[in-house]
């Protein structure tokens, strides 16, 4: 099994304290881990839930290139927002990243994220293109 599977580290200061990978490849599917505006440890765009978003499917782009895909190849997107009344803007936000792309999505409002500046967490699962080696 070892040898059907590779994980890609983010960089980020929780892959280590936590013990997760950015992505996981296995099996021609790139499984990105839930992903948030924090960069280098600071919550980026505090109270704008789709600036939020955006930045989230940012970090969630730089791990499908690490993997050797991207984000046209995303087939399904979970969405973790603080509150339903960020909801219509973290939709914006997906539609205007993967709204050509037309994954499977699931959003679910939940009462609160690992930091209180948190307002929405992103999850992908991305096939490799034809030629990609896992």
């Amino acid at each position: 099994m070892p040898d059907r599977v590779r994980r890609i580290s983010g960089g980020g200061p929780y892959e280590d304290v936590t013990g997760y990978s950015r992505a996981v490849v296995v099996d021609g599917r790139v499984l990105v881990a839930g992903s948030t505006s924090a960069v280098d440890g600071d919550v980026l765009h505090v109270g704008d839930a789709r600036a939020q978003a955006v930045e989230a499917f940012g970090v969630v782009g730089r791990a499908l290139e690490q993997a050797g895909t991207d984000l046209a190849h995303v087939v399904r997107s979970r969405l973790y927002v603080v509150g339903p009344e960020h909801c219509d803007a973290v939709a914006a936000a997906h539609r205007e990243v993967l709204g050509s792309v037309r994954p499977a999505a699931t959003m679910v409002c939940v009462a609160a994220l690992v930091h209180p500046d948190m307002l929405v967490e992103v999850e992908v699962e991305a096939v490799l293109p034809d030629g990609v080696a896992p």
